[in-house]
């Protein structure tokens, strides 16, 4: 069996051999965990002598909030930024007093990528830790596993970075920050075909590449509708192991179908491998790109630099005057200032926001309901519409959003592989959808020095 990995928390040891981190339940408010234990034994001890009402000595037992996230493996990357983001909102609402009066505490373990070590995550979860309140990782593959086991305890769960995670199970108590809409299989990449049919001529053939996963099968599904669609043909239709390295033979037989249009579902090893190649091979087409997971990443975008330019790929956010969101840049200022020491994504433009939002979410509902039942925390997620870092978010009766908001972006005039230029608006162009469109595709892709 594969073992947790062990972090040590600042204020005291560990106990547990497979606990990541078991966060000080006031650690925002300055509290350490020992002093809130021993805070909390002499409330207790007050409380029995008849000193202090037994109902204030409970309601300062924290509110214990359990996920497993990703901080090594494939997605370990931008599980440490989620992370980062969800300890902000921690910190923040306990700087505030707390969630209905108590402190939040997070207790959350590596599930490294690795979907196979989601029940025992999530059954130590509710069994031994005992938490109030869970959360989803980062991960289609890792979603899927900790579902039924939430569905079983009749929990609520609130992920981050899926797609058609609930597609068959149609759990009322699950919702997706993710901006994909509640079609998300197909709305994945249907502004990459968008964005393909406002070529002059409109493009009429497409080659489908993909890894063997939980996330590209489910992409590839829709890329096939929306090329079926918009009339394209596939000429190429192929996949490859999640562990692939050597991606030319691949794109030398792409290349051969001689597609107008290439779409990639891919991972972050292989959506940099799939970049280099084409680089190197110098691919022949007129649009490049699709749903590439990495090329989000803060230390992707760094080493890829120019190789970028021209590739179209989905972003969740990029800075545009679009997508100026209240609140966001005053997020992203404080995420940046202290992922410079966490060693986490330096951007933060991809699922921290998301990761900070779907925590705003669950505080609204909590202090409306002014509980923790999840049947009554549910009902009030699905009738209203909240106001985040990321905009209004309104769900759809499946937990994804009701309306899509996937940014289709290409990569335009990158030099050099200095990362503070994809801070400024224009290098990371928005194609799709119109509504937030900021600037205008340029094809063919091998005109980019490919």
């Amino acid at each position: 069996m594969t073992r947790l990995k062990i972090k040590q928390n600042h204020d005291e040891r560990i106990s547990s051999p497979k606990l990541l981190s078991s966060e000080s339940s006031a650690k925002g408010a300055g509290l350490t965990r020992r002093r809130f234990n021993r805070a909390l034994m002499t409330m207790s001890a007050l409380a029995a002598s008849g000193s202090l009402p037994v109902r204030s000595a409970i309601a300062s037992e924290p509110i214990k909030i359990g996920f497993g996230m990703a901080q090594s493996g494939p997605l370990g990357g931008n599980g440490k930024a989620a992370l980062l983001a969800i300890e902000m909102w921690r910190d923040n609402i306990n700087a505030r007093g707390g969630l209905l009066g108590r402190a939040v505490q997070l207790v959350y373990y590596d599930d490294q990528t690795n979907p196979t070590l989601i029940p025992g995550i999530y059954s130590k979860l509710f069994d031994v830790d005992k938490v109030d309140l869970v959360l989803g990782g980062y991960g289609t593959a890792v979603q899927a596993a900790a579902l039924p086991i939430v569905m079983q305890r009749k929990q609520v769960l609130i992920g981050t970075g899926a797609v058609a995670v609930n597609e068959k199970y149609k759990y009322d108590k699950y919702f997706q920050m993710l901006p994909n809409g509640s079609t998300a299989r197909t709305s994945t990449s249907e502004g990459f075909f968008q964005a393909a049919m406002t070529m002059d001529p409109k493009p009429k053939t497409v080659a489908i590449v993909g890894a063997v996963t939980e996330f590209s099968r489910n992409v590839i599904l829709g890329a096939r509708e929306n090329a079926k669609k918009y009339g394209l043909k596939i000429v190429y239709d192929g996949g490859y192991p999640p562990n692939q390295m050597e991606f030319g033979s691949i794109l030398r037989s792409v290349q051969a179908a001689n597609p107008e249009v290439v779409f990639v579902a891919s991972y972050p090893p292989d959506s940099a491998g799939v970049i280099r190649t084409a680089y190197e091979q110098k691919l022949q087409t007129r649009m490049f790109g699709g749903a590439m997971i990495g090329l989000q990443y803060s230390e992707l975008k760094q080493q890829l630099g120019p190789m970028l330019n021209n590739v179209l790929c989905y972003e969740f956010y990029v800075p545009a005057p679009t997508t100026n969101f209240p609140g966001i840049k005053e997020f992203l200022a404080m995420y940046q200032e202290r992922a410079k020491k966490a060693g986490a994504d330096l951007l933060g433009f991809y699922l921290p926001p998301y990761a900070y939002a779907g925590m705003e979410v669950l505080e609204k509902a909590v202090t409306a309901i002014k509980g923790l039942d999840p049947n009554a925390i549910g009902r009030y997620i699905h009738a209203n519409t909240f106001d985040t870092v990321v905009g209004k978010v309104t769900f759809a009766p499946n937990g994804d959003w009701a309306k899509p908001r996937l940014l289709y972006v290409q990569y335009q005039g990158i030099v050099g592989n200095d990362l503070e230029q994809f801070k400024r608006i224009g290098t990371q162009v928005i194609i799709e959808p119109q509504e937030f469109a900021y600037g205008k595709l340029y094809y063919p892709f091998a005109a980019s020095g490919h």
